[in-house]
């Protein structure tokens, strides 16, 4: 099924990180969209006159800003378009973060379900999305609905034209178009991109620009902090100059990739946010609802994202907390009624609608069951012998597991007066 890039209809398509290998896709006897994008602006509209236009009535002028492209604005008027966007999505708070492998659709749709109100997707290789159509329709899935928005399409880059022929494939289906300058690891050293191209800033500022001249929606930065202080809010201003929309701190370096050992420097993410006019939002150290209040009212960051946490709970933002952050804390928490091996039938149960490969599949049910497993070592090996994965045994070693006595609640806090069951403040 092929549509054109002005189709009304969102995509069903999903994206490896620099991966080559042959996908297994889990079935799904559901109807999902598939559909084979093409490279083009998504209206033939003369935006740039529109927008430019003296003469505009004042309505017109507040939502032509939220829908429009950034090429013939400047300053105020930039920042004033960036702010009608964040505004139109609602301003979302609780954001679940890119994740390689882990922030696929039916993930995404799990963590919607218990309190997250925006999304990114895996990051996205921008050559090989660009290139290579099996690529494109394994790795980036959607709903043709708006269940899955607001969505961040995230890609890595280090070509302007590669990564602006890579983002108008997804423009129509996204809220953002978000460039990845965080990612601290090897493989993003050897392909230059992400943290990496902290060291060549001109590049840089040439990838936003592409895309904030050429794109009908905004453009978005994740990045992590530089050592000196002053280099991190040198370098946030220069990417809201470059035409950036919204920017998101991990406040960590990019030499501290490890979260348990490094904590993330969420002062240095209030100098960003009091240094520039964009939304921003704030990413490290969120383990639970207590942590989302803390990091809102310390930072004054317009939204936080959650990763890790996440991972082992996604109803973090419902206010559920895994044992380790609710058992000896100070104020009372009680069984919440849900565990993560109920998380992980509501995830199957999504996969099976949203097909996905099996590979992302096996990490979550890892990720969800580890201290389960680690009571009961041998399902978890009787998991790791099997090379072919399907639903039916999946659901069976939740039921395993559930016949040998094995139950690690998700707490929420006790509610008191002024607070509501989630930990934030009425």
């Amino acid at each position: 099924m092929k549509l054109n890039s002005s189709s009304l209809y969102p995509l069903s398509t999903s994206v490896k990180h620099l991966s080559r290998r042959k996908y297994t896709m889990a079935s799904s006897t559901s109807q999902t969209l598939t559909l084979t994008l093409h490279a083009g602006s998504p209206s033939e509209l003369d935006f740039d006159d529109h927008l430019c236009s003296e003469n505009r009535e004042q309505q017109e002028h507040q939502s032509s800003l939220a829908d429009s492209p950034s090429r013939c604005l400047a300053g105020e008027l930039r920042i004033e378009r960036a702010w009608a966007h964040w505004k139109k999505l609602g301003e979302p708070k609780f954001i679940v973060a890119p994740m390689v492998d882990n922030s696929e659709l039916p993930f995404r749709m799990l963590c919607r379900k218990y309190g997250a109100q925006a999304a990114y997707t895996p990051m996205l290789h921008s050559r090989i999305f660009s290139e290579n159509e099996k690529y494109r329709s394994q790795e980036f899935t959607t709903c043709k609905n708006v269940e899955d928005r607001p969505l961040f399409a995230q890609f890595c880059a280090n070509d302007p034209d590669t990564l602006l022929e890579a983002a108008r494939r997804v423009e129509p289906y996204c809220d953002y178009v978000d460039i990845n300058l965080g990612c601290p690891q090897r493989i993003a050293r050897r392909g230059n991109y992400g943290a990496f191209l902290m060291d060549n800033l001109p590049l840089v500022k040439s990838l936003v620009e592409k895309l904030a001249l050429n794109l009908h929606v905004p453009v978005s930065c994740k990045i992590r902090v530089f050592p000196n202080l002053q280099d991190t809010i040198n370098y946030a201003r220069m990417l809201e100059d470059a035409g950036c929309s919204l920017l998101a701190v991990h406040g960590r370096t990019r030499d501290e990739k490890d979260g348990k050992k490094f904590r993330a420097d969420w002062n240095a993410i209030k100098a960003v946010k009091n240094a520039v006019s964009i939304p921003v939002l704030a990413n490290g150290d969120i383990r639970h609802m207590d942590d989302v209040q803390r990091c809102l009212e310390e930072t004054g960051a317009d939204g936080m994202l959650s990763a890790e946490s996440l991972l082992e709970n996604p109803a973090l933002f419902a206010g559920f907390r895994t044992a380790e952050w609710a058992l000896g804390g100070e104020e009372g928490n009680k069984d919440g009624e849900l565990d993560q091996a109920n998380l992980l039938v509501e995830y199957l149960k999504l996969c099976e609608k949203y097909p996905v490969p099996w590979r992302m599949i096996r990490s979550h049910v890892h990720k969800l069951l580890g201290e389960w497993f680690r009571i009961q070592p041998q399902v978890r090996d009787e998991l790791n012998s099997q090379s072919k994965l399907t639903f039916e045994f999946l659901y069976n070693i939740v039921g395993q597991l559930r016949e040998l006595g094995v139950r690690i609640p998700l707490y929420t806090k006790v509610a008191h007066e002024g607070r509501t069951s989630n930990g934030i403040a009425t």
